[in-house]
């Protein structure tokens, strides 16, 4: 499949993928970031974008004016178009504020299913609102995530220990100065396999429990010095930090958006980096029908996959062709070619 880009409403680009392009259930991963139902307009004045009431101030990059029933109206239309477009193995993050995120939510589960409901994962902010009203300041979204089923594609996220980290998480440090920590080497239960209850060094593992490997293996690691022995004789397997991939990512984000966005609410790269290395494969289309300035697509091209992204607005379309025009590409990195396609005129063009 060629990427795509898709100037128009994006309910009528989404039909235009399942009816024109046959992509329903293709899709591996979609990201998008509505309206989040602020009732203002975004401009872009003077290279920079704004939020104002009126758009007066500059060119309107996009109106955010549904509010409540409207807005939820909107949204469930085009989840269902989505639901349709994501394969089996494919997951949607929708990125969404509090004051309606949880409205979504109920949209979500009623669409995808309670049971594929995986996170609802908090981002900070980098400009919170704290203006004066009644109530604690807002300094978070969030992005609700969900799977299309049970056996989603998914790349264990990783990210690496901070010194605090590693000083809580691996406390002992040996003669090569690498820190380590230790952890039991038998675990509860009468025996695993015919060979866990054996013994080793002489010694049978704790009533009730069983060696966690054979051991052969506990000999092995015995012997290339990965067991540490208490001064009560207890062994202990020895866990190094330096050969550990980094901690798990936990589902508070904080990723600063650009400081100066050239599009409004413009979004981080690496957090797409992150949500695309995770829910997605090289090869794999990626699908933001809410594309703004074309991070995602940007985000996905650099990964290895292929996308689409869908853009009403004039101004979005074209911050989309400069940012893919100036990716930086070598010999790894093809540049992004992509089918155009402008729904009002009915063409398209590479």
């Amino acid at each position: 499949m060629k990427n795509i880009l898709i100037f128009g409403e994006n309910i009528e680009g989404l039909n235009y993928l399942i009816e024109h392009k046959n992509l329903s259930g293709k899709v591996d991963l979609i990201y998008i970031d509505p309206p989040f139902a602020t009732g203002t307009n975004f401009v872009i004045s003077e290279g920079r974008a704004n939020t104002v009431s009126s758009s007066k101030n500059g060119s309107l990059a996009y109106s955010d004016t549904l509010k409540g029933v409207d807005f939820l109206q909107f949204l469930h239309e085009r989840l269902i178009l989505l639901k349709k477009l994501l394969s089996e193995r494919g997951s949607i993050y929708l990125h969404i504020d509090y004051k309606i995120g949880h409205y979504v939510k109920i949209l979500m589960d009623e669409i995808f299913g309670m049971e594929n409901f995986r996170n609802d994962i908090t981002r900070i902010k980098t400009n919170p609102k704290n203006f004066k009203r009644i109530g604690y300041g807002n300094i978070k979204d969030m992005i609700l995530f969900y799977t299309k089923s049970s056996n989603p594609i998914w790349n264990e996220p990783r990210m690496p220990y901070t010194k605090k980290d590693l000083e809580r998480l691996f406390p002992k440090i040996d003669d090569q100065g690498r820190r380590y920590t230790t952890v039991p080497i038998h675990a509860p239960g009468e025996t695993l396999n015919g060979n866990s209850n054996k013994r080793f060094k002489g010694m049978l593992p704790p009533k009730g429990r069983h060696w966690r490997t054979s051991v052969e293996t506990l000999e092995q690691w015995d012997k290339a010095g990965l067991i540490e022995w208490s001064s009560t004789g207890n062994p202990r397997k020895k866990i190094y930090a330096d050969e550990r991939q980094g901690k798990r990512v936990q589902d508070i984000w904080e990723f600063k958006d650009p400081q100066y966005p050239v599009y409004p609410t413009e979004k981080n790269e690496k957090m797409l980096e992150l949500i695309i290395k995770t829910s997605s494969n090289p090869g794999s289309i990626v699908l933001d029908s809410f594309c703004g300035s074309g991070t995602t697509l940007k985000a996905a091209h650099l990964l290895g996959r292929k996308w689409i992204g869908i853009d009403k607005s004039e101004a979005a379309i074209k911050a989309t062709m400069t940012k893919l025009s100036r990716i930086e590409h070598d010999l790894f990195i093809a540049s992004p070619g992509y089918e155009f396609i402008e729904l009002d005129k009915k063409y398209s063009s590479t």
